[in-house]
């Protein structure tokens, strides 16, 4: 095989990554663009995701297809529901100060850590894929599910934006991420807001979590990378620009999957870094985000 299938196979791979990426870049764009909150407990939600996705569906059984629809469904509102409870409990109380917050959210990755090596160990755990033929390419065979996770989070990165641009709810978001103080004047109830988005910035990472465990097998420590490739993507995208995010989601997702499948894993995180220093250094704004007045 020569190197023409070899490098299509590693953008198929790199794909695969980069649509769980621009999953869980958006909550967190999302969180940090409407409540100017750094979530460093991003990651976890990411984590709990997956944990919780094992747990459904070792109890559902039955057919792995059905087990992991149940999954899909019910362990993003788990972890939605859930980072509303922290919202409420934790942000809310310390007005969503900037400084605070990160110091809360720290404080949570760890809770919610813990609590996952407390109930599920410290094992990996595999989640078993729904379907598991593959499709026959000139070449090689490939994972119709990979396919499958590429397909799906294309379309619910679709229907986020479909929300934030054709509902009144999305309206709403909109209007609290440009004037807080105003959108309040006008009657909008803030704190309700701050609570769905950042509920929905935690389901957005929960599903990508879903999505992918059944490749990478759940474990109590794997929101570490996902929060660092969120970060760096919302850093280069811009913060707050959904399109700034998903771009660069798409870039960073491709170029880390082809860097750690020709070279190293290692050489990819340390490239991104550099990607961010220099945007940091030349636009600190991001490549898409506003400058700030």
């Amino acid at each position: 095989m020569g190197f023409g299938p070899f490098l299509l196979l590693a953008l198929m791979e790199s794909a695969v990554t980069a649509a769980t990426l621009a999953l869980t870049a958006v909550g967190l764009s999302l969180v940090f663009g409407v409540m100017r909150v750094v979530n460093v407990a991003h990651g976890e939600f990411f984590m709990l995701g997956a944990v919780s996705a094992w747990f459904i569906t070792t109890w559902v059984g039955g057919p792995a297809w059905a087990s992991f629809l149940v999954a899909l469904a019910v362990a993003p509102l788990f972890v939605a529901a859930l980072a509303a409870l922290a919202d409420r409990i934790v942000l809310k109380r310390l007005d969503y100060e900037p400084e605070a917050t990160i110091v809360a959210t720290i404080g949570l990755m760890y809770i919610f850590q813990q609590a996952a090596l407390s109930f599920y160990g410290p094992q990996a755990m595999p989640v078993e894929p729904p379907f598991n033929f593959r499709i026959q390419l000139p070449w090689f065979g490939y994972s119709a599910y990979k396919l499958s996770v590429i397909l799906f989070a294309t379309l619910v990165l679709i229907g986020v934006w479909l929300f934030l641009t054709r509902t009144k709810a999305g309206l709403v978001m909109r209007a609290t991420q440009v004037d807080r103080e105003t959108a309040q004047a006008f009657g909008i109830d803030v704190d309700r807001v701050y609570a769905g988005v950042f509920a929905l910035g935690a389901g957005l990472a929960a599903i990508a979590a879903v999505l992918i465990v059944p490749i990478q097998q759940a474990h109590y420590l794997m929101g570490h990378d996902p929060l660092l490739l969120a970060f760096i993507t919302v850093i280069v995208g811009g913060l707050g620009s959904l399109r700034g995010t998903i771009i660069a989601a798409v870039f960073i997702g491709l170029s880390d999957g082809l860097i750690a499948f020709f070279w190293s894993p290692t050489l990819a995180k340390i490239l991104a870094t550099l990607l961010v220093a220099m945007v940091l250094v030349f636009r600190p704004q991001g490549l898409f985000g506003a400058k700030q007045a």
